[in-house]
């Protein structure tokens, strides 16, 4: 993949022609969720396709870098902004442009469904239920598309946002993305928060990594950053070949497995040994339990490799049953 893809923002270019009422709009954006594997096709060889698509709708648009995900998930985050009807061209373009890459499961000629989940500040979610629920129900009822409001996840620290998820076929997801975003670009105080940044402090996507016998606090002299989160090493090289991960209570029961059989196979995979804390027994500040990986620097990097793939599969189960 070129290294356009760990992180990338460009300007439109030949944009179309404003008009004066255009210029007059101020602009807003919005935020949406995008699996890391087809991130790649938005951003195409080069960023040959994110530019096009900035080209034709004269939106912005930003992804957050390779291992910034949403916190609870593996995905990264996209940002369209520019004016309403600018930014509703780049998402049908990108939403086309994932859907197309879709293999179809049927031959009917039913237009497909999927989800779409957009990223909005939990201050301006009341805006887009109404009172007693009266706005998302009539967004519901004119666009057809479902639309669920995930509620406050409190297991991430100074986390202020939640996701909407829109289903439907790609038209009645338009629709719906145009009512909620019309709607958010009259929050003054949703506008404002158009430069707040993409990456949430302390989660990288993955479980914080800790060396065994080291503090879970976070000293920013002596921290480097790797593809699987946070890892947190003294000044001295860690030689001790033990690190520990945080993985969420909800999703220790896919790396165990059932009767163990999940967590046998990492360990004879990988070489490394693989120790879960009891229930209860979390990384100080947080509701993770600590995960423990014993063995060379290459078998505690594969097992490492081999539960994330784990805590990736819980998280998709979790998204799905929202």
């Amino acid at each position: 993949m070129d290294s356009t893809e760990s992180s990338y923002l460009s300007s439109p270019t030949n944009a179309q022609p404003k008009s004066p009422s255009d210029f007059a709009e101020k602009p807003t954006y919005v935020r949406f969720l995008v699996s890391n594997s087809a991130a790649g096709s938005v951003i195409g060889k080069g960023g040959s396709t994110i530019t096009d698509f900035q080209s034709q709708s004269g939106a912005r648009i930003h992804l957050s870098r390779s291992h910034e995900f949403f916190p609870g998930t593996t995905d990264r985050i996209i940002m369209v902004s520019g004016a309403v009807n600018e930014i509703l061209k780049a998402v049908e373009l990108i939403l086309s442009k994932l859907l197309s890459e879709i293999p179809s499961e049927n031959d009917n000629d039913a237009e497909p469904k999927s989800k779409v989940r957009l990223v909005v500040p939990n201050g301006s979610c009341g805006g887009i239920i109404g009172k007693g629920g009266a706005t998302i129900k009539s967004f519901i009822d004119e666009s057809q598309a479902g639309i669920k409001i995930s509620p406050q996840d409190n297991n991430y620290f100074g986390l202020n946002d939640r996701l909407v998820t829109v289903t439907g076929t790609l038209d009645e997801q338009m629709h719906a993305v145009d009512l909620i975003v019309s709607k958010l670009s009259e929050d003054a105080h949703y506008s404002q928060s158009i430069n707040s940044p993409m990456s949430y402090p302390g989660y990288q996507g993955a479980p914080y990594v800790l060396p065994s016998g080291s503090a879970p606090a976070y000293n920013p002299s002596s921290h480097i950053t790797n593809g699987a989160g946070r890892k947190f090493e003294n000044n001295k090289e860690d030689r001790s070949n033990s690190v520990t991960i945080g993985v969420l209570d909800g999703h220790i029961g896919f790396v165990v497995g059932r009767g163990g059989r999940n967590i046998m196979e990492i360990s004879q995979t990988s070489g490394a040994r693989v120790k879960i804390s009891d229930r209860g027994d979390y990384i100080s500040g947080t509701t993770e339990r600590k995960v423990t990986i014993t063995g060379s620097q290459r078998a505690i990097r594969t097992a490492e490799s081999l539960i994330l793939k784990k805590v990736a599969y819980a998280a998709e189960k979790a998204i799905e049953v929202e």
